[in-house]
């Protein structure tokens, strides 16, 4: 071959490789995904899919590069923490260098922020302490399948007990322990007699979120041994002058049908105009009868069956400037069952107790009110930049328990109810100053408390005398960043608290005034100094971790110790209150795809408050007692279609007696372990499904006695495994339609409570499979 035929050959081969090159080069197509928010601020961090598979993260410029070369026409889905997730169809004919998609902030991304904490809004990543929130879209989804709120909380919460279905929340400890629960921080549980009747005491339609702060906080007062349960309740938040939803729904067995068809309907309005927002709204759900897995109505014992719930909320605030406001709120509740059926007594651990037709000649058991009314003033500019926050509410509540033939700790029938005003005022101030270049600041202020309990019966008689505490706590938390990302908090409170209580007789056992006893009245006090402690480091996202040391406090039970007095004066009674002093070690994680929690917990306290049989009545225990435990949570984001996570909690608990001895907490104060787990899939921007696995674990601590009974609350208990499904599909911006079903197996089985209480009028089933239908139109 000649030179020149050699060299023709060469320069084809180089042309055509340039020719290749130039136009894989031309016909490569590199853009640049922008994200940004409404301010034109870089997104980073934000998590870009295309046709559902992940391309990578934004970077600190808020971009990331992505060769289309090869795709075409595509779905793009943007995912960014504290930002509603865009999705969007891109066609490649028409795409450029740069795609710029804008983010429009969450009102979820307030899932970011906790105020009840520290009573004021901070980021959860800088506190040292468990925290849980429940966002209003979660709270929808949850909705969409049970609208009791006790059973939502024990479907999100970790530590939190398993739910009883039933109108009291008996059993439902948080991490073993009392817990207390806020409206909008206005104290709703009665520490002074424990009705078990505070977690269902707002409808789920007029809470935007909920804040759970697990372990005992010195922050706040009596009663937040176990931690703290604050529904944050909806406001307007748009700038429209008016707007609204209705919720129209049904639901039944549609297994056994017979019966059980109940409804709910909900109507809220929210708009603003000029310098006053306002939010109000109603809502009615009522229960048809409730049936198990095989088709028996449910025992009516402090059931849900034929059962009314009602709210009605309103708001309003004012904004005198730019840093100063005003803000009116009422929130009303009762929850009441009109039961057409009356409870035929099985036999525990052989058959279960069911509901037989039937009147109680009684007065309707629930919660006939709940009334809470608060005003605030809060003011963002006064000296140093401090802001002020200043709250008085009211709140009336009134929970009345079923109606009994023959009493155990009366003579006769009768029916008792527990009675509650309170009324209080907080004082909480902020002020940020820096010391030795660390940022630093402190929340100070005091809180005072007028709280006056009793239970009586209907006819009349006194149960438990009027308790009239008046408590005044001032306290202050600081705040330092100690170096970049650590956090130092720690914190003082002084409880002065005093409960008045007069003069007594205690209920008669017998007749002719049988068995009462004359208790001369007086003053308890009760002083003491809250401490807590804690650390946390947040640089790191993957692993953000803490540490932490808080002591609570509880008046807890007096009046069960009143109701029980064997002496006549109340310096005779063990009457001293319970100091709780909790450690902890947790972190948070997020990378990738993937987020988890985790944390581990110790509780101790030198009196407690198990409440124990003696005899056949539920007397408090005072040994020292000792409650530890865990829990974890992990959720990964594994396409724009498909989430899973799950959760996993576990807590043990033992009193202490004088001769070294320990024994178990029974049932009453500790749960089983608890694990949950969730599947969501999202095929598109209209539908979505979740579904959920609920399980309760066994717990078997006590042995029976020689006859083979327990004592109460101390069965043994198996382990629940129940499925939850829901969908929602999204017609347009204004009409949203929702299916759910709970129990979707139909499965029969028996509530923990039901299990561990150890009784035969308590052996009652849980709720068989339940359909729920909603329409939910929004303007």
């Amino acid at each position: 071959m000649s030179l020149s035929t050699n060299y023709s050959n060469l320069t084809a081969k180089l042309f055509s490789f340039i020719l290749l090159l130039f136009t894989t080069t031309m016909l490569s197509q590199n853009v640049i995904v922008k994200v940004n928010n409404p301010n034109l601020k870089a997104v980073k961090g934000a998590q870009i899919y295309i046709n559902g598979d992940q391309k990578g993260v934004t970077d600190k410029e808020g971009g990331l590069s992505i060769d289309w070369t090869t795709l075409g026409d595509a779905t793009l889905l943007v995912v960014a923490d504290g930002y509603e997730e865009q999705m969007l169809t891109v066609v490649k004919s028409e795409l450029s260098s740069s795609l710029v998609v804008e983010l429009k902030p969450l009102e979820q991304s307030l899932d970011e922020i906790v105020i009840t904490a520290g009573r004021k809004a901070e980021n959860i990543a800088t506190i040292p302490s468990s925290v849980t929130i429940i966002g209003q879209k979660e709270m929808e989804k949850q909705m969409n399948v049970t609208t009791d709120i006790s059973t939502i909380l024990s479907n999100l919460v970790p530590g939190l007990g398993s739910a009883t279905n039933k109108g009291t929340s008996s059993g439902q400890t948080l991490r073993g322990r009392p817990l207390l629960v806020l409206i909008d921080g206005i104290p709703q549980s009665t520490p002074l007699m424990n009705g078990a009747r505070d977690i269902r005491s707002i409808a789920p339609s007029a809470i935007e979120r909920v804040e759970v702060i697990k372990g005992a906080t010195a922050i706040y007062g009596n009663g937040s041994t176990g931690g703290i349960i604050n529904y944050i309740t909806k406001k307007n938040k748009g700038e429209q002058s008016f707007g609204g939803t209705t919720v129209l729904g049904t639901s039944f067995n549609p297994a056994n049908s017979s019966g059980t068809m109940g409804y709910k309907v909900s109507q809220s309005f929210a708009g603003k105009y000029k310098k006053w927002n306002y939010s109000v709204g109603a809502s009615l759900d009522y229960n048809g009868v409730q049936r198990d897995g095989e088709g028996l109505i449910l025992g009516q014992t402090d059931g849900l069956s034929n059962t009314y719930q009602k709210n009605l909320f309103a708001q309003i605030t004012y904004d005198i400037n730019d840093y100063s406001s005003i803000r009116a709120f009422y929130n009303g509740y009762s929850s009441v069952q009109h039961a057409r059926y009356i409870s035929k007594t099985g036999k525990y651990g052989q058959t279960p107790t069911i509901g037989i037709a039937g009147t109680d000649p009684g007065e309707h058991a629930g919660t006939p009110h709940n009334h809470n009314m608060m005003l605030g003033y809060t003011n963002s500019d006064l000296f140093l930049g401090t802001q002020l926050d200043v709250t008085f509410y009211m709140n009336s509540f009134r929970s009345m328990n079923r109606y009994v033939e023959k009493g155990t700790a009366w003579y006769g029938p009768g029916q008792t109810r527990i009675n509650s005003n309170k009324k209080g005022l907080r004082v909480n101030l902020n002020t940020p100053f820096v010391v030795f270049d660390m940022p630093s600041e402190i929340t100070y202020g005091v809180d005072w408390l007028n709280d006056v309990t009793d239970q009586d019966l209907t006819d009349g008689r006194v149960y438990i005398p009027k308790m009239d505490m008046i408590n005044i706590a001032p306290y202050a938390q600081l705040k330092v960043d100690i170096i970049d990302n650590l956090i130092f908090k720690a914190g003082i409170r002084y409880e002065n608290a005093n409960v008045k209580v007069n003069d007594f007789n205690t209920i008669a056992t017998g007749p002719n005034n049988e068995g009462s006893i004359f208790v001369q009245g007086g003053k308890i006090p009760y002083k003491t100094t809250l401490f807590n402690a804690g650390l946390r480091y947040n640089k790191y996202e993957v692993f953000n971790p803490f540490v932490s040391f808080s002591q609570g406090f509880a008046i807890n039970e007096l009046g069960r110790i009143l109701r029980r007095a064997k002496e006549s004066t109340l310096d005779q009674l063990e009457t001293e209150p319970i100091i709780t002093n909790n450690y902890e070690v947790g972190f948070s994680s997020r990378f990738s795809i993937f987020s988890f929690t985790g944390s581990y917990y110790v509780s101790t306290s030198k009196l407690g408050a198990n409440l124990v049989d003696v005899g056949g009545y539920l007397v408090a225990q005072r040994e020292p007692e000792r409650v530890h435990g865990f829990e974890i949570t992990g959720e990964a984001i594994l396409s724009s279609q498909w989430t899973v996570g799950g959760s996993y909690a576990y807590v043990e608990g033992k009193a202490e007696f004088d001769d070294g001895s320990k024994v178990y907490l029974n049932g009453g104060r500790i749960s089983p372990p608890k694990a949950t787990a969730f599947v969501y899939y999202t095929p598109n921007d209209k539908l979505n499904l979740q579904l959920y696995w609920l399980y309760s674990g066994s717990r078997d601590r006590f042995d029976a006695n020689a006859q083979g009974k327990y004592k109460n609350s101390e069965g043994p208990v198996k382990d629940i495994s129940l499925f939850n499904i829901a969908s929602t599909y999204t017609l347009n911006k204004s009409w949203k339609f929702s299916v759910g079903i709970e129990n979707l197996f139909n499965k029969t089985y028996y509530p923990v409570v039901s299990q561990y209480r150890a009784l035969d009028a308590d052996y009652i089933r849980g709720n068989g499979m339940q359909a729920n239908l909603t329409m939910q139109y929004n303007f």
